[in-house]
């Protein structure tokens, strides 16, 4: 027992006291500095006040969050299928791949805007391109780092692409898919921030833009408010990554065994 405390304590006490520090630090910058950024009291005094609305602000920006996540590593699994069985598919799309990448997402808004309205639709469209190129590349290089000596056996055994493809390709790349899904997380909630700013409408919410009208009225309670929703968003989905990926993972070298 007595092992098993000092090993929580290993785990959680260095982030505890990380925490505590950071927030002694805040509410000293804060005390002067009253104008630029309130004190902790008055941001926990904000999320107690109005509870409802920092929730459904929240769930606003979890489901731009969670669609455009979903539909972006959907597409960029099966793309990266393509582009390992068909070099042509790779030549001709990882280069676009690249520039859309370093292209800034915010010059697509415009336009989305004027195909879709001010609909959720672009904010799903923004969220999926900024989190698109690492689950591509990690999806490619996953695919592709196969043992040899298991793919000759598989040839051996007149095995299909299909069942190369689930029985190898797949397994094989699941440490890169879920190297992708670290990064591709957190960038999704970034994502749909980003896409809240930059395609506001009168009938969207989200935490985003809340922030954004927020800002404009000075009420920086409720800005900082809506900045621990998203902390606590990116926290939460973040660790809930790692948690899937050590047990899918430890029952993946279970089966190994």
């Amino acid at each position: 027992m007595h092992d098993r405390w000092q090993q929580l304590g290993r785990v959680f006490l260095p982030p505890v006291v990380a925490l505590l520090l950071a927030m002694g630090i805040w509410q000293f910058v804060a005390h002067h500095n009253s104008q630029a950024i309130p004190s902790l009291g008055a941001i926990g005094s904000a999320l107690a006040h109005q509870p409802h609305r920092y929730l459904i602000n929240s769930l606003w920006t979890i489901d731009e969050m969670l669609v455009g996540l979903v539909a972006s590593a959907l597409f960029a699994f099966v793309l990266a299928v393509i582009m390992v069985h068909v070099r042509v598919v790779e030549r001709a799309f990882m280069p676009l791949a690249v520039v859309l990448n370093v292209t800034p997402v915010i010059s697509f808004a415009p336009a989305l805007i004027l195909i879709f309205g001010f609909s959720l639709v672009p904010r799903y469209i923004v969220t999926g391109i900024i989190v698109f190129f690492p689950f591509l590349v990690n999806s490619f290089i996953g695919l592709r780092a196969i043992d040899s000596e298991a793919l000759d056996v598989m040839h051996t055994l007149a095995a299909t692409r299909r069942q190369i493809l689930w029985r190898l390709r797949l397994p094989s790349s699941l440490p890169y898919l879920f190297a992708g899904a670290r990064i591709g997380v957190p960038l999704s909630l970034v994502g749909a921030v980003v896409a809240e700013f930059t395609t506001a409408g009168n009938n969207l919410r989200g935490l985003g833009s809340e922030i954004e009208y927020a800002y404009s009225q000075l009420q920086l309670p409720t800005v900082y408010g809506s900045v621990v929703c998203l902390a606590i968003i990116g926290v939460l989905s973040s660790a809930l990554v790692v948690l899937a990926e050590r047990r899918l993972l430890r029952w993946r070298e279970r089966g190994k065994g």
